[in-house]
């Protein structure tokens, strides 16, 4: 008998190649790929305009709602194709996106909103109560605000409760978009610490969209490069942070003119050739 190999997991959600178009003309998207493997947290990084929210948006099917559709290639979870499929439909098998600017029902209480995280959970309130004290857990300073108008918390509370709400919905994966923008460094320190311990005690994976890759290569375990719609390089995030062209530019550790991430890549093989 010949030996046996065992093959590797599936991932969680596998992107091939897809394209994305607005309003029938606009091309953003231009044969993105990426994988998130079961527990695991990737980033995808980017300046702003590179087309991180678009790709969460393709993975969660809001993208009808702003008149932009996936042309080509398609999108995998746990090995079904759902890109025919409603955002509900996502949120019942477990997927959920934090959309940028952490959106909170302003005029209801940071208790409220969370329970609206479990409006498609068919279960007992016992349950639903139980969910609510896990948040808690995580988010001590949610409890000591629960009783308050969202809407008149500060930004970091609100970034907290929209991850909250997330949590409630008992998630697979959770897409987060920008989850840095406009917070204190603390702060957002403290939402990075969250999340990982979501990532290693719920065993609940994260697509994170981040223009702060700093902080965001320190978190996660792979990373993916956008650029005008392009994936310009992946890798392990450990790999990424101690690569010499992401040092340059996106870590801030290098100055001078550049145009773009490819240009800089071109510029450096460039010079190493020359050599």
């Amino acid at each position: 008998m010949g030996n046996i190999t065992q093959e590797a997991p599936k991932p969680l959600l596998d992107v091939n190649g897809i394209e994305v178009i607005y309003n029938h003309v606009i091309l953003v998207l231009r044969g993105v790929s990426l994988v998130v493997p079961e527990g695991k947290i990737v980033a995808l990084l980017g300046a702003n305009g590179a087309g991180k929210t678009t790709t969460l948006r393709a993975i969660s099917n809001l993208l009808r709602s702003e008149r932009g559709q996936v042309t080509k290639g398609n999108i995998m979870y746990r090995g079904e194709r759902i890109e025919e499929m409603t955002p509900a439909d996502l949120v019942k098998r477990g997927v959920i996106q934090v959309m940028e600017g952490r959106h909170c029902f302003g005029h209801l209480s940071i208790e409220e909103n969370l329970l609206t995280g479990a409006y498609t959970r068919n279960v007992s309130k016992g349950e639903i109560a139980a969910s609510l004290d896990k948040v808690y857990q995580y988010f001590p300073r949610l409890k000591q605000r629960r009783t308050s108008q969202a809407g008149y918390t500060s930004g970091g509370e609100q970034q907290m409760a929209a991850i909250g709400r997330a949590l409630m919905a008992n998630p697979n994966m959770i897409l987060l978009d920008e989850p840095s923008m406009g917070l204190a460094p603390q702060i957002v320190e403290e939402i990075f610490e969250i999340v990982r311990d979501l990532n290693a005690r719920e065993n609940v994976s994260f697509l994170l969209a981040e223009q702060n890759t700093n902080i965001a290569l320190r978190y996660a375990d792979y990373g993916y490069i956008l650029e005008s719609g392009r994936v310009m390089m992946d890798g392990t995030a450990e790999d990424l942070a101690n690569n010499e062209d992401v040092k340059e530019f996106y870590l801030g550790l290098d100055s001078g003119d550049r145009k773009s991430f490819k240009d800089t890549k071109f510029y450096r093989r460039r010079k190493r050739w020359l050599a």
